[in-house]
Parts: C-alpha cells; structure tokens; sequence
C-alpha cells in the first residue's frame, strides 16, 4: 500500500508564499484526475469529495413537501405575510441603520475627501505628465543603447517624438476643456448641477489620492472572519476521533449530501454517514474530540440526529460561538394576553430557531450554579403563565429574593423566604398551600371521572372546563424556587416533602403544573426527607440545566444518562448567562439561550397581567387582598387558645390533642412533633412542663405570649 502523505498543518501554512505574484498555475483537470487515482499520494483518504461548499448554501435537510410529495411553489418562508413583513423590516432597520451610521460621520467623510482630492489632484497631473513623456519607453531606448544598436535607438526616438506630440495636444485639449468649460458652466448651470459636477470631482480626485489602505467611508458593518471548513478537515476530524478508519474496509465516513453554507449564513453544514455499525450516539459522545479535529470550539460544534438511519446524522459549524450572544428581550414585553395552552416562548437554540415550552401536563426540573440565570428562567415562564388571566399561580420562593416578589400582584398564593413576615409564616403558607392544591387536585379526578364523554371526551381537564367558571377547575401552575429550603425546616419538611413527591407525581394530568428550580440538585437533608428529595427531583419530565460544576451534577438536573448521550452542562462556559440545555421538551436536546426578561421588565408584565385578571374577574386569593392568614392558621394564637388561664405551660402532646379536638379542619393530623416544630420556628423554647407528677417537653405560656409580641411589634 502506498502511504498517505500526511494533512497539512494550517498553522504552519506559508500563506505570503501562497498569495505572492509568483504563483504557481496549476491544472485542475489533471490535479482531480490525480487526486482519485488509486495510489496516489494526497490528503482525501481515497473519497471523491466537492471542490469547495457552494456560495450561498444548499440545505443539507430535504425540501419540506406536502402529501402529494410536490415542492411548494411558493417557499415557506415567504408564504405568509407576516414572514414578509418581518424579512421587509429586517431589511429596512439595516438600511436605516446605515444611514444613521453615515450621516452622522458624513463631516468627517467630507474633510478627508476633501484633503484626499488636493493630493489627488497633484497625483493625477504627475500621471498626465508622466504619460506625455512616455516614461515607459525609457528602458526600450537604454536597452538599444547597451546593444550598440543605433538604427532601432533612432526609430523608437521618432516614435516617442511623435507620440509625445499627439499626447501634448490632448492635454492642451484637456486644459483648454477645464479653462474655459468651467467658468462657463459655473455661470449658466443650476445650483444642484454644480454641486454634482463638484461632488463627482471631488470624489474622483479623492478616490485617486487616498492610498489604498486607508478607504475615506467606513463600512458600518463588517464581515467576521471564520476558519473555512472543508470535506478534508471533516474527514480528519471524524477519523481522529475513533468514528471510523481511512484504510479499513467498510470503514470510511462518507457524505449524504454536498458540504454547504448553512441557508442562514451563520456556519457550514453536511450530512455524515458513519461507518456499519457506528451510531448517532457515539458521534454525540465524541463531539469534543470533532471539534478538537476541526480546530474549533466544542460550543461551535452541533450534532443533529436524522431519523432516516442511526448512522446517518448532520454535522453543523458554526462560523463563531452562537451562545455567547443572547437571544434578546423577551416577546412577552408586548404584554397582550397569553394563552397557557399553547406553549410559552422561552428562548432561541445554537441555530437561532425559537424554543417554546409546554407548560400544561408537565413538571419542569431548572437547575444551575449560582449566578447563572436559573432564577430568570423560571421567571420567564412564570410570566408567561401570569399573562393568561385563567391561570391560578402559586409562587414559592424558599430564598427569598427580590425576583419573585412583585408576583404578589397576581399570585393565589406566594410566600418570600422563611423569616416571619406580615403575611404570615413563608413555611406555613407553602404547606397550607399544598395541601389546598393536593385536595384540589384529588376532588378534580374524581369530578372529571363523573363528567360526560361529550364534555370530558378523555377524563382530562380541557380548555373549556378550566375557563368555565362552573367547573372551577383552572389550570393552575406552582413556581418553587430554591425549593432544597423546603426540605430542610425540621419536622415541618417532612409534611411538605410528602406533598411535594405526590403533587409532582399526580397533578399535572390534573391541570397542575410545576416548576421547580435549584441550585442544589444532589439532595438535602437525611432519612426519609432525603429519599423524597430525590424522588421530587426525579420525577420532572422536563429538564433545563444551565451551567454546572461537574458532569454528576449535570447529569442530577437533565436526568441519568444524559452525559452518556453528549449532555453535559458543565461544559457550559462561565460566561453564559442564562444558557442552558433543555432535555425533554421534544425529540431534540437543544442548547437555548433563554430570553431576557430583567427586574423591570418583570413588573411591567405584571402590572398588565393584574389588570388582565381584573377584567376577567379572576384575581384571587392573596393578590385580591383575601385574608389568608387565617386559612393557613395563626399557629401561636392557635396554641395560645388552647392553654387555660391557669396554666403556665402546657406539654406537646396536649397542645396537639387539644387543637385535634377543638379545630378539626385545620389539626386534624397534627402531632406532638410537627406542632413542636411550628412553634419553636417562631422563637418559643421547648421545655419540660410537668402534668401529673410527669416531666414531659412542652412550650411555656409566657414563651408564646412575648412570640406573639414580637410578631406584633415587627
């Protein structure tokens, strides 16, 4: 077998060499028909391969058709009027915006024109005189003149004399045009045709002055510059990465379509067909070790799977980093009402394409770093959800940041860290919450079960049943960030925990959704409360990771076996604010930059969704002023109310028969341990109380009394 020669290094590419005017002319023909030929030496690994990608691209995916198998005759993109409409204002605001850029430095244009021009013009006289002394002809006459050949020196004499002859009258012509043709036509012509004459003058005469390197307009905007991919640099990359073998029989990566710009111009695009036996999997495994052989960023390199063969996949390279840019200011900005039975907008992915979630029948995991945009995620979708006025929010906030506190103006219920606050006790009101939201949720099944067929076709909640104020039975969506707080509060956590695994299991097919953001994925707590952890954790169908510390934890967001599929979120660059990989939303795993949607964009999205909500009359709960406190118990006075008089103290297990006895629809399940806890979280000592000769922990009754001052006083 003949060897290979091996790739050529890029870097050490002599590239003055390859540009300089001494070139060498190569055939085409026969450099093709060498380079296919069996045994020869070259860099193709024996596959006939195209030239060069075509300008402008070719899609590598096939032309959308409809069922008859027919090509539209009018693209799709342009079928619409609202696709024309945007390509028109794209096109416009770039022009404008050029404008702008040119009229603004349009002084500046006009001194350096103007300084250009002078020199131009005594650039362009020495030209003149430089051609009537037919200057070129110099080196034939000292050639002559070395050759001792007199006669050949006298006749190109006689041709220079009458050369120089003719050439002076056309000068004279020239001078004689300029001396008397423009006093003519400055007195006679009209203001603007002078100013053209001038312009046109002025502008020839600076374009021949200025020096090449130093043009007197500035583009206002500037091609970027990329590394060029090529079918060779593909092959390199895939066979340095394992995927198959040059030399080996039933080895080679071949191509499904012509190497080609990708139609938006933003990367190069191809379709690979892997050796027998490779998979789709393993080139998402090795797109590192792709990018490695291409010489590029591994966020510049993105693997699409074909449905067509699981070895068949497309390769697209972008021409630089597509996350380092975000995808802009969020469409809900426009503040006209959604509807949260169509999937909300929630970014654009490597390709620019627009990523949307579905927010019914699904629990959705957001798990980041600190810093990193997971709170403004969940946000994002909460805003969407506030914007359809037939959606009951739920906002539980275990950190306790200013984000999510103006979603006070439309929120059912919301609760803002876990210190007291006016509102109540944030730990009492999220379980209070939860558990109005689990029987919610256990008296919808059971009333959809007993709704006809023609009105309830499938036994699930409907369009028309959640916006049918008889029903009562809207589509309701809870938000928990930083939702490891809630499992980490003492006996209260273990309550909320068993709510929390049985509502993300259960009620979403109900109508209730969740969303569910951490910044610690990997578990809290220990024993039971540890194991519901997880199990709350994993049971979201829907997950979104943005940048972690490590595959493990990447892989405790997005689910087990996304880093064995090529998903790691580590890999994320600490730069990206905002960006991350959604997993379960659809058949693809895309990487999404998540739109912007700040502090005041927040509030303004709101304050439209609250007057939305009033003028459906759906405001509720806490945002209308409702009194919920109560509902969710006053646990001190509560406490306090079942201590006689005569009392100094009283044990725990009494407090919690007695409030078993005496309020039934609020303690009914109480035990001496959870209403310990309640009320320890308020500052109350638990102690020893004795009650008939018996020594047992309890709470004393001047301990309440100064808990209920100091609530008072704050």
């Amino acid at each position: 077998m003949v060897p290979q020669n091996p790739p050529p290094d890029d870097n050490k590419f002599d590239w003055t060499a390859a540009e300089s005017d001494v070139a060498e002319v190569v055939d085409l023909d026969e450099a093709r028909t060498r380079r296919t030929t069996p045994g020869a030496g070259d860099t193709h690994f024996e596959v006939t391969l195209d030239e060069a990608p075509s300008a402008g691209g070719m899609p590598v995916d096939p032309p959308p058709s409809g069922a008859a198998g027919r090509v539209p005759i009018v693209p799709v993109g342009w079928s619409t009027w609202p696709n024309i409409k945007h390509s028109i204002r794209q096109t416009l605001a770039v022009f404008a915006y050029r404008c702008g850029f040119h009229a603004l430095r349009s002084p500046k244009y006009a001194i350096l024109a103007a300084f250009w021009a002078i020199v131009g013009m005594f650039r362009l006289a020495g030209r003149q005189l430089k051609w009537w002394w037919v200057t070129e002809q110099y080196a034939l006459r000292q050639a002559t003149a070395d050759a001792n050949d007199p006669a050949m020196w006298l006749k190109l004499h006689r041709e220079v004399k009458a050369t120089r002859m003719w050439r002076f009258i056309v000068l004279c012509a020239e001078a004689l045009t300029v001396v008397i043709g423009g006093p003519l036509l400055y007195a006679t012509a009209p203001w603007w045709a002078l100013a053209l004459v001038a312009a046109g003058v002025v502008g020839f005469l600076a374009h021949v002055g200025r020096p090449d390197d130093r043009p007197i307009i500035t583009p206002a905007t500037v091609a970027g510059r990329f590394r060029r991919v090529n079918p060779d640099i593909i092959l390199r990359a895939y066979y340095a990465a394992g995927l198959g073998h040059p030399d080996k029989p039933h080895q080679q990566i071949s191509f499904g379509s012509t190497m080609a710009r990708d139609p938006s111009g933003t990367g190069s695009q191809v379709s690979i067909d892997l050796p027998y036996g490779k998979t789709f999997d393993e080139a998402v495994k090795a797109r590192g070790a792709i990018a490695s052989g291409l010489d590029v960023a591994i966020s510049q390199v993105f693997i699409s799977r074909d449905f067509t063969s699981h070895r068949r996949h497309t390769l697209w390279v972008a021409d630089r980093d597509p996350l380092s840019q975000g995808a802009g200011r969020t469409p809900l900005l426009r503040c006209k009402p959604t509807d949260v039975w169509q999937p909300a907008p929630f970014g654009l992915d490597e390709r620019g394409n627009k990523v949307f979630v579905d927010l019914l029948w699904n629990s959705i995991l957001i798990g980041a770093q600190p810093r990193q945009g997971k709170t403004f995620a969940a946000r994002l979708l909460a805003l969407y959800a506030a914007l359809d006025p037939y959606v009951k929010l739920t906002v539980l906030d275990g950190g306790g940041k200013p984000d999510w506190r103006k979603f006070a103006l439309v929120a059912d219920r919301y609760a803002f860290g876990l210190a007291m606050t006016r509102d109540g006790d944030p730990a009492e009101i999220a379980l209070e919450a939860l558990r109005e939201i689990k029987a919610d949720v256990q008296d919808r099944y059971e009333r959809l079960s007993k709704l006809p067929v023609d009105i309830c076709p499938e036994g699930k909640l409907t369009r028309e049943i959640a916006r049918d104020p008889q029903y009562n039975m809207p589509v309701r969506l809870v938000f928990l960030d930083e939702f490891q707080e809630y499992f980490d509060l003492g006996d209260i956590s273990k309550e909320i925990a068993s709510l929390l695994v049985y509502l993300v299991k259960v009620a979403p097919a109900a109508g209730v959704g969740f969303v569910d953001a951490t910044q610690r994925p990997s578990g809290i707590g220990s024993g039971q409360v540890a194991q519901q952890f997880v199990s709350f954790r994993d049971n979201h169908q829907v997950r979104f990771s943005l940048r972690t510390g490590s595959w493990q934890v990447s892989d405790l967001v997005m689910g087990s076996g996304a880093y064995s599929e090529g998903h790691d979120s580590s890999t994320l660059l600490p730069s990206y604010k905002g960006v991350g990989i959604l997993r379960g939303a659809s058949d693809a795993t895309p990487t999404v930059r998540t739109y912007l949607a700040d502090a005041d964009d927040a509030e303004k999205i709101l304050i439209a969704a609250r007057k939305l909500r009033e003028a459906a009359g759906t405001l509720t709960g806490m945002a209308a002023g409702e009194d919920v406190t109560r509902t969710s118990r006053d646990v001190l006075a509560d406490v306090r109310g079942v201590i006689e008089r005569a009392e100094t103290g009283a044990q725990w297990e009494e407090i919690a028969s007695r409030l078993a006895d005496r309020l039934p629809e609020a303690y009914a399940d109480v035990t001496a341990e959870s209403i310990s806890a309640q009320v320890r979280a308020f500052g109350v000592r638990s102690v020893d109380v004795k009650r008939n000769g018996k020594a047992l922990k309890g709470a004393k009754t001047d301990d309440i009394d100064a808990a209920i001052g100091r609530r008072k006083a704050a």
